[in-house]
């Protein structure tokens, strides 16, 4: 297959196999959702849900989380990791949505990109699942899959992104990364899969026979 008839293919495969893909972080609204994604960083979104109602039992907007101590927050987030630095960072991004924002969270990306603790993929997540604007956010699973269907073969997530852009639909970025996500989770996974197991990788590549070297973000 060239490029362009794999990624129809998958295109195609995945909206077979998840039509209407749920978001995995539970939110009930922008600023939820803004926290639950970076406690995700290095973080299953598993654990992320086990601990958000114990925070938002806590604050659940902006104004209550700033008024909070971040030992408090810290306490709480402590089993999704890395709490010292998301602790403070959940803290001061709820000031400043406070201070420059009228309390909201903004959908632009810039500005998203600009809070304590938001990177890239972060605000792209939001501005996808909050705000339904097009955003094809990649984490390390969407990389490694990308590179095993030989969507590209970029050395980091920003050019895996652009790689993807220009293969699929602008429409079609929202949905399909949560597709790709979910797919690699059953069928793809970093150690369930080497390129030459899972379905799409043998439809993709049927004279594949040794593993796919993919290069780590």
């Amino acid at each position: 297959m060239l490029k362009k008839e794999r990624a129809h293919y998958i295109l195609k495969e995945l909206q077979r196999l998840y039509p209407e893909p749920p978001i995995p972080l539970d939110h009930k609204d922008p600023y939820t959702l803004l926290v639950a994604v970076l406690l995700s960083a290095q973080c299953t979104d598993e654990r992320v849900n086990q601990v958000t109602p114990s925070l938002w039992q806590l604050a659940d907007n902006c104004v209550d989380m700033a008024s909070k101590e971040v030992e408090a927050i810290k306490a709480i987030i402590r089993p999704c990791g890395l709490s010292p630095q998301k602790s403070k960072a959940i803290k001061r991004l709820s000031e400043i949505l406070i201070e420059e924002h009228e309390g909201q969270v903004p959908a632009d990306m810039e500005a998203l990109e600009r809070l304590p603790g938001v990177g890239h993929k972060t605000a792209s997540v939001v501005m996808a699942q909050a705000f339904g604007e097009p955003a094809f956010p990649v984490d390390t699973h969407i990389h490694r899959l990308a590179q095993r269907w030989g969507l590209s073969n970029g050395k980091n997530v920003a050019q895996t992104e652009k790689d993807l852009k220009k293969l699929f639909p602008k429409e079609k970025w929202n949905e399909l990364h949560l597709q790709i996500i979910y797919y690699g989770r059953e069928y793809c996974s970093a150690r369930g899969c080497d390129g030459t197991i899972c379905p799409i990788c043998t439809t993709c590549y049927p004279k594949r026979k040794t593993p796919k070297i993919t290069k780590k973000a």
